[in-house]
């Protein structure tokens, strides 16, 4: 599937601290930690847990939150189908969508039961 301009600012307007808790949720279901998801999370993004925790409280957009995001240098290893898009294809002009659903695959792949190792990439 194609990423549209209509579709990369819904995500972009879309307030992180409503879709954190369906993150949490899913990944509890399946035998995983706050903890683990916000290591996920903080890897990514580059934010420290009070940040992190900053930034849900003042219920900021996606957009906001990618934007102070400090995305991690090995976030390029991220490759797959997340939602019927392939992360690798999604062009550089829509950025935002690209790393929203980055941070998704990380998560999914927390939700299956992968190891912190394998989801933490490292060259």
């Amino acid at each position: 599937m194609k990423v549209t301009a209509k579709k990369n600012e819904q995500v972009a307007n879309l307030i992180f601290a409503t879709i954190y808790p369906h993150y949490l949720n899913r990944l509890v279901k399946n035998g995983r930690t706050k903890e683990e998801l916000d290591q996920v999370i903080t890897w990514f993004t580059g934010f420290d847990q009070d940040t992190l925790q900053t930034l849900i409280d003042d219920k900021v957009t996606y957009r906001t939150f990618f934007e102070k995001a400090n995305i991690h240098k090995n976030a390029h290893m991220i490759k797959g189908v997340v939602c019927g898009y392939r992360i690798e294809e999604i062009e550089d002009e829509f950025e935002l969508y690209k790393q929203s659903r980055q941070m998704e695959k990380l998560i999914d792949e927390l939700a299956r039961g992968r190891k912190m190792e394998k989801i933490l990439r490292r060259e």
